[in-house]
């Protein structure tokens, strides 16, 4: 059974990725589905990944869900490395250097 998180949870990590990492959520919808995507916001998330709703040149929306790279989790805590992750797959995937992490 996939796990879901709490309201706050969800509501601090969305907040976070909108307000402060538009640009990574670009990249991570553009290297897992929508690669003609112009912006990406997160949309959600659960114990087996993410959800990106991907912005596209004639003005439509497609969602993108990604698994978390390394399997299902349960904590808080594992989201954030989870995103890490994924982040720096994208990056990869696109041939771009990914930032250090701080």
């Amino acid at each position: 059974m996939t796990h879901s998180f709490d309201e706050a949870a969800v509501s601090g990590v969305l907040g976070h990725m909108n307000d402060d990492h538009r640009d990574d959520n670009l990249l991570i919808a553009r290297a897992f589905g929508q690669p003609d995507a112009t912006t990406a916001t997160m949309t959600g998330f659960d114990g087996d990944g993410g959800a990106w709703d991907a912005a596209l040149p004639d003005g439509s929306v497609s969602s993108v869900r990604v698994p978390w790279p390394g399997g299902p989790i349960t904590e808080r805590r594992e989201v954030r490395r989870e995103i890490v992750a994924l982040y720096d797959a994208a990056c990869e995937r696109l041939g771009i250097e990914p930032r250090p992490h701080d």
